[in-house]
């Protein structure tokens, strides 16, 4: 019961931030929204900040496990660095799209200028984006794919650059009225160029 409660905690707080911004969200609203005494809430998370911060690690698992994106490095024997890489990229690109964690990026994006807590979120998300992108280049390099002079920068400008893309698109569908989609096109593009100008050459 205790658990289900955080969970009806963590998506009542989702849909009230979505309406109305998170700023503009108290323990009070949630409480009621939940329909539960605002000590009773306090009972399972000690502030907003710390519901946002559980909210995040919570989306982040259940998309992943519902959008099928765990890392297994089997199922890229015999494939080139563009098909590694795009896989892994449109992976990333389905965990974020996944309508909650669509609707968590919104607000988050929304407040990182004015939350602490947004800010770290967001820089987590990144950090751990620039770490799985170091590993996979490292994976690359020993398999002879690709090569990089300086493989911690090269992951870093290209899991930044992978970010900045998709915002784009989702901005752009925004400006639009349209629904959120990110343009794979362009991000395919991307890795293209990328694996073209990184493919196995001597480094001068």
């Amino acid at each position: 019961m205790g658990e289900n409660r955080k969970i009806e905690i963590i998506m009542a707080t989702l849909k009230l931030a979505s309406q109305k911004g998170l700023g503009a969200v108290s323990m009070n609203m949630i409480a009621e929204e939940v329909g539960i005494k605002k000590p009773s809430l306090y009972n399972h998370f000690k502030s907003k900040d710390e519901i946002v911060g559980e909210m995040y690690t919570f989306l982040r698992d259940r998309a992943q496990k519902e959008t099928n994106t765990q890392m297994n490095w089997g199922i890229f024997e015999d494939k080139s660095a563009y098909e590694i890489l795009s896989c892994l990229v449109n992976n990333y690109i389905a965990l974020s799209s996944e309508p909650n964690m669509l609707m968590f990026y919104k607000v988050i994006y929304s407040e990182r200028t004015i939350s602490s807590e947004a800010a770290k979120i967001l820089v987590t998300e990144t950090e751990k984006m620039i770490a799985a992108t170091e590993q996979i280049f490292m994976l690359l390099e020993n398999k002879k794919l690709l090569q990089f002079a300086n493989l911690e920068i090269c992951a870093t400008a290209f899991a930044l650059t992978i970010h900045s893309l998709m915002d784009y698109s989702l901005d752009k569908s925004f400006a639009n009225h349209q629904k959120p989609i990110i343009n794979t096109n362009l991000i395919n593009d991307y890795i293209a160029n990328f694996c073209n100008e990184h493919k196995l050459k001597e480094i001068k």
